[in-house]
């Protein structure tokens, strides 16, 4: 897959932890769509470095996505419980 198509998946990655795990971050949309994207990578390096299954290079492999979507929510609650909920 190419960094394109990481950050597409980033992004989706994103919107599906946010949907998850609603409420009000404190970087907002754009915050979060970061963290979807850095998620994407972090979750896809986890999955080859630890649990031994590489990324597939197809868009729509199910290993993947699941991958990109644990690594979102990994940071989003990470990002979370660093930063607070500063925006009330």
């Amino acid at each position: 897959m190419g960094v394109i198509a990481w950050l597409v998946l980033g992004l989706l990655a994103g919107a599906i932890a946010k949907a998850v795990l609603p409420g009000r971050d404190p970087g907002g949309c754009i915050g979060t769509t970061f963290i979807g994207i850095a998620g994407a990578f972090v979750g896809g390096w986890l999955s080859a470095t630890f649990l031994d299954r590489p990324v597939q290079r197809e868009f729509f492999d199910l290993a993947t996505w699941v991958s990109a979507v644990v690594g979102a929510l990994v940071l989003l609650v990470a990002y979370r419980l660093l930063f607070g909920n500063s925006r009330d």
